[in-house]
């Protein structure tokens, strides 16, 4: 039995999706295949998922790798290439930043600062006069005028 990896067609029409398969090099394009490899977007070029470790397996085994996924395997390198560094940078200015601890003192004083600012609008809330009871004894005195 031969092993290929190749694409096997997912998707609706006008917008294909790829699986990237194990399959018997007798099956049909999109027949049973042995393993799922991953999985390809053409339009957006995008690579959805990717079983680097599966794939390496299957051509250490012995499989026969299709020229479109060769391509992929190639593509899905250098994106790795150039990931790598810059992930490595941002962990360095990540860790040469030390964490600024915050003392009792100023947090006990943000608490209290943030409380007499609640009791203060609880206090204006108190020393206005509700102007809903004006509205109703206008309307009263109006009806009254009206009869």
């Amino acid at each position: 039995m031969a092993v290929k990896i190749r694409f096997a067609r997912i998707g609706k029409k006008h917008a294909p999706v790829y699986r990237i398969v194990a399959v018997d090099s007798r099956k049909k394009r999109d027949g049973r295949y042995l393993e799922n490899l991953g999985t390809y977007n053409p339009l957006t070029k995008e690579i959805i998922q990717f079983h680097e470790d599966r794939i390496a397996y299957w051509i250490s085994v012995g499989a026969i790798v299709a020229d479109s996924v060769q391509r992929l395997i190639k593509v899905r390198k250098k994106q790795e290439k150039t990931v790598q560094p810059k992930a490595k940078k941002a962990t360095e200015t990540v860790e040469k930043k030390p964490a600024a601890k915050k003392t009792v003192a100023e947090t006990k004083a943000k608490a209290e600062t943030k409380a007499s600012a609640s009791d203060k609008a609880v206090e204006k809330k108190e020393a206005k006069p509700s102007t809903a009871k004006k509205s109703s004894t206008k309307t009263a005195a109006k009806k009254s005028e009206a009869k």
